[in-house]
């Protein structure tokens, strides 16, 4: 149960996050129902608030939006990885050897410890890489910190850029919620439940949101389902995702981390500037506009950056190709990567 302090502040929470995401909206920014319930989160955390998004929360929102990427990608996503597999490997590569840089970089100048910095650098997978952090020495709350600093800041850059470049009056958002009859209604939601289930069966990183995306492509794109998302439902789910993140950012978490703040930004703006500079040449490797490949080699969490992909006129199948390719590379060079950090670092201090 709900103390009456906690549940005045959810109030107030929600509120907040509805005026400032409808602030958004009216200029026109991608995936405004994520970034303003993120940005109130944010101030709400570091303020005291004391409040916290539930995991399975979290988890049926990154369902959800797994079921919206599948309707948005079907079988292009496929394709896409059989055209272009070697480039897409190739920037998949490039991202991850730019956070692994950074994180170098990090221990080098002594700025973090040499295991923390390598699992906070990793572009992809925070939950993940977090959980997995102190089984290799490293502080996990210092690599949260990190690995959310990041997705926030990727939100931010990656919204402001979208909405630059692209006339967000119609977006891809209306096309998804077309049919929203009951029956296909009822059927995302079982691929949801199904897609999740079968992932973490099979141990798939990110479950909760990458086995209903694959089940989901896989049933709509042969056209065995028919899929719909009520635009209540999906409003939810982005602020679901905005809050988790946002309410991460506390003020005893500002404060263990304080001395280590410049170095983290350093590495996040680092991070995110090395992928956007790759961007910018991979729009001359291949027909993609630099949205499409900027929203590609973002180093942020695959769910955040699928909602803004669907939520503007970007390449919504090969930006996820990239993301989905690199979130299994991260998971399984991670740890490689860490140790090989960690051994050629100074001693931590």
């Amino acid at each position: 149960m709900l103390s009456p302090r906690s549940l005045g502040l959810w109030t107030a929470l929600v509120a907040a996050s509805a005026a400032i995401a409808y602030g958004l909206t009216l200029a026109q920014f991608p995936a405004a129902l994520l970034l303003g319930p993120m940005l109130v989160a944010i101030a709400f955390g570091v303020g005291g608030a004391s409040l916290s998004l539930a995991r399975p929360g979290f988890q049926a929102a990154q369902a959800i939006i797994g079921c919206l990427v599948a309707k948005a990608v079907t079988a292009d996503i496929v394709g896409t990885l059989l055209d272009d597999g070697l480039l897409i490997l190739a920037v998949v590569l490039v991202t991850v050897m730019a956070g692994a840089l950074v994180g170098w970089a990090l221990t080098r100048l002594r700025i973090l410890p040499g295991s923390t910095a390598a699992w906070g650098s990793s572009p992809g997978g925070a939950a993940a890489m977090t959980a997995m952090a102190e089984e290799y020495g490293a502080d996990p709350r210092l690599v949260a910190f990190m690995q959310y600093v990041r997705v926030a800041a990727v939100v931010l850059s990656a919204s402001v850029v979208a909405r630059i470049l692209t006339d967000t009056s119609s977006t891809a958002k209306a096309a998804a919620l077309a049919d929203t009859g009951i029956l296909p209604v009822l059927a995302t939601l079982a691929v949801a439940g199904i897609g999740v289930a079968l992932a973490r069966l099979l141990r798939l990183p990110a479950s909760a949101l990458v086995g209903p995306m694959i089940l989901g492509a896989v049933l709509h794109a042969t056209g065995l389902v028919s899929m719909a998302l009520p635009e209540p439902l999906l409003d939810l789910a982005y602020a679901c995702i905005g809050w988790y993140v946002g309410l991460r950012f506390t003020a005893q978490t500002l404060r263990e981390t304080f001395a280590a703040l410049p170095g983290i930004l350093v590495a996040t703006f680092a991070v995110i500037a090395l992928c956007g500079g790759w961007a910018y040449g991979l729009t001359f490797l291949l027909p993609v506009d630099f949205l499409t490949a900027f929203l590609a080699t973002s180093p942020g969490g695959l769910d955040s950056v699928a909602i803004i992909a669907v939520g503007s006129k970007a390449d919504v199948s090969f930006v996820l190709a990239v993301q989905t390719l690199r979130l299994f590379v991260v998971l399984l060079t991670g740890p490689l990567l860490a140790k090989w950090i960690a051994r050629g670092a100074p001693a931590d201090r």
